[in-house]
């Protein structure tokens, strides 16, 4: 049923408990697992101390990435990529999808509510808003409770 799963990741708690049911799945079906982490990059001048900044927090996309994927690797997903691309996250991951020809997508929630919510918008809304794939929602086990 799905061949290439993808799990976009920010390194967040709302993330982590994405992975187990991205695992599984990509387990159960036998497909691919893509993770990608997408730097958001102000628009803003470069300087020493900025690029300096935008590195680590690179660094640290990458890191997350490499832990998934070590993490999938042990428990038996046959074929696990990790990816660091810069740009809007929602726009960036959607063009993922089209373009590496993903089934389905597996996203955490950071558990906004209210006017953050309204104010900050949601990734994980956007992408389940307007992807041709499927978008599982997996939220965070505090979410759940309260509902």
């Amino acid at each position: 049923m799905y061949e290439r799963i993808l799990l976009p990741t920010d390194g967040s708690e709302g993330t982590e408990h994405a992975v187990d049911h991205a695992i599984a799945l990509a387990k159960q079906f036998g497909a691919a697992l893509d993770v990608l982490h997408v730097t958001d990059a102000p628009v803003l001048p470069l300087d020493a101390h900025s690029q300096a900044l935008l590195d680590a927090i690179e660094e640290e996309g990458r890191s997350a990435v490499e832990e998934i994927v070590e993490r999938a690797s042990r428990r038996g997903v046959g074929t696990v990529a990790g990816v660091v691309r810069e740009g809007e996250p929602y726009r960036t991951i959607l063009d993922y999808v089209d373009e590496e020809d993903v089934d389905l997508v597996v996203m955490g929630t950071h558990g906004r509510t209210g006017l953050d919510r309204y104010l900050l918008g949601s990734v994980t809304e956007r992408v389940a808003r307007l992807s041709d794939v499927p978008v599982v929602i997996v939220p965070r086990p505090d979410e759940a409770a309260e509902e």
